[in-house]
């Protein structure tokens, strides 16, 4: 009984009343099953959140073999056209060559409309009637 009850509580001096002694063994025995089934439910818990993490997991991975897939197949369908690159302008027409039709050609600006490149604020025409009155 006193190596029961130095074990119960290591740091008091041992107890010399046998019943004292059972109380506190029932005691901490029930504080260890009530423990121990918490850390049981706790186990549980944690392996039912591991399945659902692993099926997640699963399904990110089908996810990104999809998305790869995807990929590869519109770079190769890229790879297959012929897309100019960017800021490429096509040749001009033969009628708008200075040798078809001694008609000077601005070879910078090419068959495209400047006014694209405007910012807003310069295309604005709304104010036109009174910043610029008509001189006639």
């Amino acid at each position: 009984f006193l190596d029961l009850s130095s074990t119960l509580e290591p740091g008091r001096p041992a107890r010399t009343d046998k019943s004292a002694i059972l109380d506190d063994a029932i005691r901490v025995l029930t504080q260890l099953r009530t423990d121990a089934q918490e850390l049981k439910e706790t186990n549980e818990k944690l392996l039912e959140e591991i399945k659902s993490l692993k099926a997640e997991k699963n399904e990110i991975r089908e996810e990104k073999l999809v998305l790869k897939a995807n990929k590869e197949r519109i770079e190769q369908q890229l790879k297959t056209l012929n897309v100019s690159p960017a800021g490429y302008l096509p040749a001009h027409p033969a009628g708008y060559h200075a040798a078809a039709n001694k008609m000077a050609v601005f070879p910078g600006y090419g068959l495209v409309p400047m006014w694209q490149y405007l910012p807003p604020s310069a295309r604005d025409t709304s104010q036109d009637h009174e910043l610029r009155p008509p001189a006639a």
